[in-house]
């Protein structure tokens, strides 16, 4: 981090050419601009804050390491590592993935991300000092449009900080420019407590800056106000939760369950807990009260429009989503989603999506009715081959772990970016925007709230007209057409009142809503049920082997000289062979593991090493350890925690 913070902003502004990841990431700016006249100017200061948002679009950040790397491993979603060598393998990630990392330098990507969220809060700092001049009830035009962008710049720290913690614990806490000297640039840990608490105070500020999307044009590709007041309520949440301690923190509660004697997994008091609970659904009910963000009616329709970066400006469900550029960044499509081969008829250069697969125990959670159309927006049992030439959809066989999230679906990729795939002959950025939060996150939320401070699902006490039980409505019964609505609300009426049993229901939902999406393992974390859910997975797969088919059968079509699958033949419940099976193809499939034949038994023995490390030396380690180029270079300041070495 050192070096990095070297070549940026040594008291000053050094607006060195950066290449933009999104066409409305304006960049120009000469190559050196002295920082007197930078903060008094819109034009100046949109290009700094510019290359705050640019390096979100990177490799190391949110075109890959940050949206799919780093979320793996929960219940919902893991690594494609199987078997004791792939799972504990140093240099991919695997061995993070699975947590078996056991020393600082298993992973180069780790370092590439801290330098790369480091270097953006740099330039978000630079922004946040030069403003701070300016009077929140200033009337003049530019300076009203200063501090939106100071608004944005706060955003955008609060974001990156809160991503640093949750993926390494307590980090370094810089809130000022770098010094010419470079005197304030090893400070050692912060507590990540005192952290949030100082973003929480950021953000009340920068809500009062910050424009609604759809407002003067104002896109949910910018931190919006509406991301501001989500976020805020975000790390309240966080702020309330569990987390692994590098010690025990006197007046804190420590967890009864999966919690290591040196590293204890603790949260704060019943009394804090409860006015960050407070402080949440203040903010959760200012955007819910907006009306300015609502869910699509349909979850298909949603996906669609991320897939064609096509920005939604109907319903502005996406909070915030980080700005890509076609062909410059986004693995989204690559690294996870539906799996396409070589000179198939999408693109020349096939994709590897193998980082990140789903389980089967996942597809089997979904309303067998099938009528939840979640399940096959988020399971693509299938990939996309050339068999002969013509471009074949192929159901997978007896691969429980390695679904596809079809959330990332090239089938539904924007014609630009085909136009020019289907002639480069290489791996061409899809631009696909990562979505950083969804308006379902915040009715989730909120019904997460609403039923611990009132004790049950279905009081209003405090919140902005809806009970938890109505909030969670709106997020299930949205994934079901109409005429099947009445089948996913006697689902939602039929939750038991109880506090506890509603808490479970809405844990549930968080896994149907947002698998694959880098969700779920941080909320698991700080309810302290990564480790169970985890476990209960595996249980899940081992009774579930009994009730999958052996045999899955499905029938085909040609459309446009391309075969694919009708996806309404296909019999994923059925035990038995249908009538006229001779119509159908099949693949052998999850159930054949059960099967007293099946002596290999390949699938058992491999379900042992996923997520294996989670409490093999450290109960609860899913924190990610420091690289050691990085403590290296902190001059004795930075260290290691959680039992972690270092090279």
């Amino acid at each position: 981090m050192k070096n990095i913070l070297k070549t940026i902003l040594l008291g000053g502004v050094a607006l060195a050419t950066f290449s933009s990841c999104s066409d409305f990431l304006d960049q120009k700016s000469p190559s050196d601009t002295d920082a007197s006249n930078v903060w008094q100017s819109t034009y100046y200061t949109k290009n700094v804050l510019n290359k705050a948002y640019g390096l979100l679009c990177e490799d190391y950040t949110y075109s890959q390491v940050l949206c799919y790397t780093f979320m793996a491993n929960s219940d919902v979603e893991f690594a494609n590592a199987y078997g004791e060598s792939n799972a504990k393998a140093e240099g991919k990630g695997r061995d993070l993935n699975n947590y078996y990392a056991d020393n600082d330098a298993s992973f180069a990507k780790s370092r590439d991300a801290w330098d790369h969220l480091y270097e953006s809060i740099e330039y978000c700092n630079n922004i946040i000092e030069g403003l701070k001049g300016i009077s929140p009830e200033t009337t003049d035009k530019s300076e009203k449009q200063l501090l939106q962008y100071k608004g944005e710049a706060l955003t955008l720290r609060a974001m990156l900080y809160h991503e640093l913690i949750r993926n390494w614990g307590d980090v370094p806490f810089k809130t000022e420019p770098t010094k010419n000297d470079l005197s304030n640039i090893n400070t050692g840990k912060t507590d990540r407590d005192v952290i949030m608490d100082y973003l929480i105070n950021d953000l009340e500020e920068a809500i009062n800056y910050l424009p609604w999307a759809g407002q003067s044009s104002y896109t949910t590709e910018h931190a919006t106000k509406g991301y501001a007041h989500a976020l805020l309520a975000q790390i309240a949440l966080q702020r309330s939760g569990w987390a692994i301690r590098e010690a025990a923190k006197e007046g804190y509660v420590t967890a009864t369950e999966n919690s290591d004697p040196t590293y204890p997994t603790q949260r704060c008091s019943d009394e804090d807990r409860v006015k960050y609970y407070n402080l949440a659904l203040t903010h959760l009910n200012a955007v819910i009260s907006s009306g300015k963000h609502q869910l699509n009616p349909s979850f298909e329709d949603e996906w669609t429009l991320i897939n064609r970066q096509t920005l939604d400006t109907q319903y502005q469900e996406n909070l915030f989503e980080v700005p890509m550029g076609l062909g410059n960044s986004s693995e989204l499509g690559y690294g996870i989603g539906v799996r396409f081969a070589d000179n198939c008829a999408y693109a020349l250069k096939g994709n590897s999506s193998a980082n990140v697969q789903l389980p089967s125990t996942l597809f089997w959670k979904y309303d067998h009715s099938g009528k939840d159309t979640r399940r096959d927006v988020t399971c693509a049992n299938f990939e996309i081959k050339v068999d002969n030439g013509v471009t074949t959809e192929t159901m997978l066989g007896n691969k429980p772990f390695n679904i596809y999230c079809g959330k990332w679906d090239v089938r539904k990729f924007s014609d630009d970016w085909s136009a020019i795939a289907k002639i480069k002959n290489a791996k061409f950025g899809t631009g696909i925007n990562y979505v950083k939060l969804r308006y379902s996150q915040v009715l989730l939320w909120y019904a997460e709230v609403m039923n611990e401070l009132n004790g049950n699902p279905d009081v209003a006490t405090g919140g902005c007209g809806l009970t938890a039980r109505q909030a969670l409505a709106l997020v299930h019964e949205r994934a079901y057409a109409d005429a099947d609505k009445a089948e996913a609300k006697a689902y939602i009426d039929g939750i038991s009142s109880d506090k506890d049993a509603f808490f479970n229901a809405i844990v549930d939902e968080n896994a149907l809503e947002f698998a694959g999406e880098g969700v779920r393992k941080y909320e698991l974390e700080r309810w302290n049920l990564l480790s169970a859910k985890i476990d209960q997975m595996k249980n899940d797969y081992m009774t579930q082997i009994y009730e999958y088919p052996t045999k899955l059968y499905y029938k085909t079509y040609t459309e446009n000289g391309l075969v694919k699958i009708d996806m309404k033949s296909v019999r994923w419940y059925d035990t038995e062979a249908p009538e006229n099976a001779a119509d159908y193809k099949y693949v052998t499939f999850w159930g054949d593991e059960a099967k007293e034949s099946n002596t290999k038994k390949t699938n058992v023995a491999n379900l042992e090493f996923i997520s294996g490390g989670l409490n093999e030396k450290v109960k609860n380690r899913y924190l990610l350890p420091i690289y050691s180029s990085t403590i290296n270079e902190s001059e004795g300041s930075l260290q290691n925690s959680y039992g972690f070495l270092h090279k």
